[in-house]
């Protein structure tokens, strides 16, 4: 009797004729990576999934001409074979190369060693990076290596996973490693502790003359009446930015004896409340703070927030600590703050350009202290980040999508064409919604209501979902939501999003009617933006393939998505549209489109403006100085 083969002869024996066939095509780069079987011992990665049933099964499609095998990997007595293909189509058995280009701590590297094989190499030029890059199937980076698009092209496909040791991912193309099918994930936790502490250190070093005393001390010098300190028991610190960092500062500061409060538009209030934190507006913090500590990420919305401005509506004699982003600060304008008076000290870790120009005038000002970028630098956060990003890569190479993932898988072609309209329409409403957001409490709980003529069960809502948390939490956090951490993200920011489905009479040939975001328990900028139960409330459509506003709150409107946007409350009269396009015309600011809409003739309405540029504040005080307008605000899109 012929001896019937073992379970790895078959699958390699039928890898080897799947990897013959010429059906394949190997060089195209993946679309959906690190797909896996739970059923068997095996785990079985394609570049290309056919269909969206597909995602975790192991089976194969020989009709598809974009499927391709990355590698079959199977368990023995803990040790892992991995079966791959290289570039002359021969399957060998070897473990998967880790290519390392920035230093990584021991413990890190120890783990990926037990996993697969690992080349140290340091300081690699572009040119050395891609010549290595083809021969690799994972990437780690600090912040001192590019990972560009050109990296991607040179893996020719076999990159699966580039890990970032830190934080920070701007040194990596997400859109092309996206385009290329190899996820990207970071290290976002490990240095929390190390980060608060040296908030904390430069705070008290700040408060006490530190750094100027021990300099003018080496100098010669023994000034003890020009270093009197302040103290910090009973001072009120301003958090800007609850988050992991922020909240570790606050539990150490009122170890010390100060009033902490805190602004953080998604911070929940009962977390805060346990630690002995008060939520206040931004105006709120930043006009009655002693000390104000930044932990805010750098986004568009962010960018130089304190600057001229904001300066002048702190309390004199402020003290400014930031470890955060150096780009949140106008760096000449806190100059200015500094030698005016406004602002008695600052202590900077970060800034706008690293390192900065050895002439800068804030470095060199006597009342600033400055660190070079110390805020993860401590022996325990540097192994912390290798460990943490070191899990996070082998977990990617073993077929696991991680929470830490900063790029989406691809979506299946024929799927995302369906839905890219309504992909569009969900971030955006979730953006506009975010920005009629005003008061100190944070969103804590936000619903979306999808109408559909299709059965629930058929409608997968899970990338409209990611796409509306996206729009929600981007503007003003450096998380960047996906598919892959969308629910994970808003779990972490205590924002519980909840959905409905709604079936509607209409042509179940579009997967969806209209979209409705709801954001409960909040003060809204634009009261007319609230429905009859207290929530903020608009709704859009898809209308011939383009995202529309169709409601705001009770009133309905009808305007394209695109470009920016200025709704007004107004009386329901003659001349409006005019008054207001005058005003625009004039600041030369070019309006695309207008629509008006109403609850009852001659009562009031809404008034909704679309607009290339954003009006400067003159324009937008003269809107608001039109004796029929009520209310308006103006909305990035």
């Amino acid at each position: 009797m012929a001896s019937t083969p073992s379970p790895h002869t078959a699958a390699t024996a039928h890898l080897n004729s799947l990897l013959s066939s010429s059906s394949v095509n190997h060089n195209k780069p993946s679309n959906l990576s690190f797909l896996h079987a739970s059923s068997n011992p095996y785990s079985i990665k394609f570049l290309h999934s056919v269909s969206a049933s597909s995602s975790f099964s192991p089976s194969i499609s020989s009709s598809s001409s974009t499927t391709a095998i990355c590698n079959v990997l199977k368990t023995v007595e803990s040790a892992d074979i991995s079966l791959s293909r290289d570039l002359h189509g021969v399957v060998s058995t070897s473990k998967p190369t880790i290519l390392v280009s920035e230093k990584l701590g021991e413990a890190g590297l120890d783990l990926l060693r037990s996993f697969g094989n690992v080349d140290c190499s340091y300081d690699l030029s572009p040119q050395d990076l891609c010549a290595k890059i083809s021969l690799c199937d994972a990437l780690i980076v600090r912040s001192g290596t590019k990972v560009t698009r050109e990296v991607f092209e040179a893996a020719q496909g076999r990159l699966k996973v580039v890990g970032r040791a830190g934080v920070g991912i701007d040194n990596v193309d997400l859109q092309a490693a996206t385009e290329f099918g190899c996820l990207v994930v970071n290290a976002p936790t490990a240095n929390t502790i190390a980060a608060a502490e040296h908030g904390i250190a430069l705070l008290t070093s700040m408060a006490r003359n530190v750094a100027q005393s021990d300099a003018s001390m080496k100098a010669g010098k023994w000034l003890r009446s020009k270093y009197v300190g302040v103290s910090l028991v009973g001072k009120t610190l301003a958090i800007m930015g609850f988050g992991k960092v922020g909240s570790e500062v606050a539990r150490r500061a009122k170890g010390l004896g100060m009033h902490v409060i805190a602004h953080d538009p998604y911070a929940p209030a009962d977390r805060a409340r346990a630690i002995g934190v008060d939520l206040v507006s931004f105006e709120q913090a930043i006009s009655t703070a002693d000390f104000i500590s930044l932990h805010m990420p750098l986004t568009p919305a962010t960018n130089k927030v304190f600057n001229d401005d904001t300066f002048p509506k702190m309390k004199k004699g402020v003290r400014l600590i930031n470890v955060a982003r150096g780009g949140v600060i106008d760096e000449d304008a806190l100059v200015r703050a500094l030698d005016s008076g406004i602002v008695a000290q600052a202590a900077l870790d970060v800034f706008t350009v690293e390192p900065p120009p050895k002439d800068s005038k804030l470095v060199q000002h006597e009342n600033v202290t400055v660190t070079p970028h110390l805020g993860a630098s401590t022996k325990e956060a540097q192994e912390g980040v290798a460990i943490e990003i070191a899990e996070a890569v082998v977990g990617a190479l073993n077929g696991e999508l991680s929470a830490t993932a900063v790029n989406a898988p691809m979506v299946p072609p024929e799927v995302l064409s369906e839905l890219a309209p309504y992909v569009v329409l969900a971030e955006k409403l979730g953006r506009l919604a975010v920005q009629l957001v005003t008061g100190g409490s944070g969103i804590q709980s936000v619903k979306v209501v999808y109408k559909s003529a299709r059965d629930p069960d058929s409608l997968d809502t899970r990338l409209l979902r990611a796409m509306v948390t996206k729009g929600i939490i981007e503007p003003i956090s450096d998380t960047i939501i996906n598919l892959v951490n969308a629910d994970f993200s808003a779990k972490q920011k205590g924002l519980r999003i909840s959905e409905e489905r709604i079936i509607v009479d209409s042509s179940p040939e579009y997967p969806v009617e209209s979209i409705q975001v709801q954001i409960s328990n909040v003060q809204s900028r634009f009261a007319s933006a609230l429905s009859e139960n207290g929530n903020i409330s608009i709704e859009g459509k898809v209308k011939y393939g383009v995202p529309h506003l169709t409601r705001v709150g009770p009133f309905s409107v009808d305007v394209s998505l695109e470009g920016n946007l200025i709704l007004c409350k107004q009386v329901d009269q003659p001349g409006m549209i005019g008054k207001v396009g005058n005003i625009l015309g004039e600041s030369n600011v070019n309006v695309s489109f207008m629509s008006v809409g109403r609850t009852v003739k001659g009562k009031q309405a809404i008034m909704a403006i679309g607009v290339d540029e954003e009006p400067d504040k003159d324009t937008q005080k003269k809107i608001g100085e039109v004796s029929a307008v009520e209310e308006f605000v103006f909305l990035k899109l």
